[in-house]
C-alpha cells in the first residue's frame, strides 16, 4: 500500500507576529481561508486516504493538527519532542510504517508550500509512484523547473530521461552564489529541490541504516511500539535528544547510489516569508495583497497587509511595505527587509523573553 507523510514541524519565524513558537506557519489561515497544512492535506485527496496519511510535526503541536485535520486518525499525528531535522523525522516514520507494512510506498511532502492545481500534483505523484516502485533500488525526488536563480534554495542536476517527466540525478547542489544559480537555469538541467519524496520502505531503510545507522536503530523500537498503539511519547523524549541533528539531504540524498527526478509541472510557492503571499494571493488592482476582514489602503500600492479578527488596520501613503497586526503585535517593514525577520526575533527574545516569540 501506498502511505503519505507531511513532515509539519517548522515554526516559521519569517512569518512573525502571526507565527509563534506555540502557532506555527502551518497552521496559520493565510490562503483561502485555509492553513498551509490544511491545503497540503486536501491536495492528497484522491491519491490517499485519510488512513494512509501521517503527520509527523512537534509535539506541541499535535493537538492543534488534531482539530485542523479530523479527518486524519489521532493516531497518525506523531510529535516530536524536539526537532532533530528531516532525515530523524523521515526515518522515525519509516520505522513507523515498517511495523505495519513493511512493503509499504512512503511518499513525503512538505506543509509549508502552495502547490497547484492539485489534479496536476496528483500526476506527478503518481508518476513518481510508480517510478519508485519500477525501480526498487532508487529513491525518487520531485524537482521544480527554475523560474529564476534563487539562491535560497538547493538545486538538482538531472541527467537521462527515462520517461515522461522522470530523469536520472546526476548530484545536488545547495544555495549556489547568484552567478552559479543563474548557470543553472539557463542551463535547462537544473531544477529547484522541492523537499519532496517517495521510495519502497525497503530502498529508504536501506539507506538509513548505510548513512544513518545510530537513528534508525534507536528509533526502530517506537516504530514497534507504535504499531501496537502504545503511547510512544516517553520513548520519543527519552531517544529523540540522543540523535544527530541532520537534514536528509544531506544524511542520504546526496550519498545515495541512485536518485531518480520527477519534474513537478505545476505551481510551486515556498510561503515562506510575507512576501511571498502575494505569489498565492489576488491582489487588489494597486497590487496590494490584503489578508484581512477589516482593511484599508488608501494611496499605495506593492503592499502585503494581515489583519487577525475584525481589527481595522488602515495603510495611507506606502509601497512596498508589510504590515501584520496579530492581537498583541504589529509588524511594519519594507518588503525588502521581510528577510531579515529572523534577527529581528531574535532581538525580541533578547529584549522581552518569551512573550512575544
Amino acid at each position: 500500500m501506498r502511505y503519505a507523510v507531511i513532515l509539519a514541524g517548522g515554526a516559521g519565524q519569517r512569518l512573525w507576529p502571526l507565527s509563534r513558537k506555540l502557532r506555527p506557519k502551518q497552521l496559520l489561515p493565510l490562503v483561502g481561508g485555509k492553513c498551509l497544512l490544511e491545503l497540503a492535506v486536501d491536495r492528497l485527496e484522491g491519491a490517499f486516504g485519510p488512513e494512509q496519511v501521517w503527520i509527523i510535526t512537534s509535539a506541541q503541536y499535535a493537538d492543534q493538527v488534531r482539530r485542523v485535520l479530523p479527518r486524519i486518525p489521532a493516531g497518525n499525528v506523531i510529535g516530536e519532542p524536539m526537532g532533530r531535522d528531516t532525515a530523524n523525522a523521515i526515518a522515525l516514520g519509516a520505522e513507523v510504517l515498517a511495523a505495519r507494512d513493511p512493503s509499504a510506498t512512503m511518499a513525503i511532502f512538505t506543509a509549508d508550500h502552495v502547490i497547484r492545481p492539485a489534479a496536476q500534483f496528483r500526476k506527478a505523484v503518481e508518476t513518481a509512484c510508480r517510478a519508485a516502485e519500477d525501480h526498487p533500488d532508487a529513491l525518487v525526488t520531485f524537482g521544480v523547473r527554475p523560474a529564476w536563480p534563487h539562491t535560497g534554495l538547493g538545486y538538482i542536476h538531472c541527467g537521462k530521461q527515462l520517461g515522461d517527466a522522470l530523469h536520472e540525478v546526476l548530484g545536488f547542489r545547495e544555495k549556489p552564489q547568484r552567478p552559479v544559480a543563474r548557470q543553472y537555469v539557463e542551463s535547462g538541467r537544473h531544477f529547484w529541490n522541492s523537499g519532496m519524496f517517495v521510495w519502497t520502505l525497503d530502498a529508504i531503510r536501506a539507506a538509513l541504516r548505510t548513512h544513518l545507522p545510530d537513528s534508525v536503530e534507536k528509533l526502530r523500537p517506537i516504530g514497534a511500539a507504535a504499531a501496537e498503539g502504545r503511547d510512544v511519547a516517553p520513548l520519543l523524549a527519552e531517544t529523540y535528544p540522543t540523535l544527530e541533528k541532520i537534514s536528509i539531504d544531506f544524511a542520504v540524498m546526496e550519498k545515495a547510489d541512485r536518485v531518480l527526478m520527477v519534474e513537478l509541472g505545476c505551481e510551486w510557492h515556498d510561503v515562506g516569508s510575507w512576501p511571498a503571499l502575494a505569489s498565492v494571493s489576488e491582489p487588489d488592482e494597486d497590487g496590494n495583497t490584503v489578508v484581512a476582514e477589516n482593511a484599508l489602503v488608501l494611496d499605495g500600492g506593492n503592499n502585503v497587509i494581515v489583519s487577525e479578527g475584525d481589527h481595522l488596520l488602515a495603510v495611507m501613503g506606502m509601497d512596498d511595505c508589510v504590515v501584520v497586526h496579530s492581537a498583541d503585535a504589529t509588524l511594519v517593514c519594507k518588503k525588502s527587509d521581510a528577510q531579515r525577520l529572523k534577527e529581528l526575533v531574535a532581538e525580541l527574545g533578547e529584549r522581552y523573553g518569551e512573550k512575544h516569540l
